[in-house]
């Protein structure tokens, strides 16, 4: 099985508590997901997050719908996160989200590892791209909802 890695950093400028703090209510994934994935979260809310809490959602992938379980295998506030794939369209998924500080603000960082059915080929064609733009429309929106609430250090 062949992992593959993605990552994106982000600067966003907020305190990493208030950061960590709107990513631990998974609630906000919803708006953080792009729209064309008709993402929702089964899983009533609020879930108290913690190593272990499992999370269950909906959502269609190039249209097929799909069902998703994540477990969250550690939980470490404010510092980091990780949620792996229980079941779900990839042959594995860890999402590790790390929170910095920086510059007066935080420092998002995604660290994705996944494997996928077919492999290197697939990914290539296929899923390295649709990684990249959830990201993208999740950067947007990150930089959307806090950046525009603070100045930008000089």
């Amino acid at each position: 099985m062949t992992i593959h890695e993605f990552t994106a950093e982000q600067w966003l400028p907020i305190p990493r508590d208030e950061l960590f703090s709107f990513f631990a209510d998974a609630a906000n994934l919803e708006a953080l997901t792009p729209p064309w994935l008709k993402f929702s979260i089964i899983t009533p809310v609020p879930i108290a997050m913690r190593p272990g809490a499992l999370i269950d959602y909906r959502l269609r992938v190039r249209g097929v719908p799909l069902r998703w379980r994540t477990e969250i295998t550690a939980w470490e506030p404010p510092v980091r996160f990780v949620d792996e794939q229980i079941r779900g369209p990839f042959r594995r998924w860890i999402h590790e989200h790390r929170f910095e500080p920086r510059d007066g603000g935080t420092l998002a960082v995604d660290r994705l590892r996944y494997a996928v059915p077919g492999g290197a080929l697939i990914n290539w064609l296929i899923v390295r791209h649709d990684v990249a733009r959830i990201f993208a429309f999740r950067t947007a929106k990150l930089r959307e909802r806090f950046a525009a609430a603070r100045s930008v250090p000089g």
